[in-house]
């Protein structure tokens, strides 16, 4: 879900930001970065309770 919020405000920030807002653009990259390798390394060794990867 985090993620997912993340990429709402990084293509917000490149399709309709501009002024101030590009300027925070590079930080919010590493974000998302660092959040989808997070997401990755979740996906790859979650507990082996549950066959299912979904949550609902």
């Amino acid at each position: 879900m985090l993620v997912a919020l993340i990429v709402l405000v990084l293509l917000l920030l490149i399709f309709g930001g501009g002024g101030f807002l590009s300027a925070s653009l590079n930080i919010l990259w590493w974000v998302l970065i660092i959040g989808l390798i997070l997401w990755a390394l979740g996906f790859l060794f979650r507990g082996s309770s549950g066959g299912r990867w979904y949550r609902w």
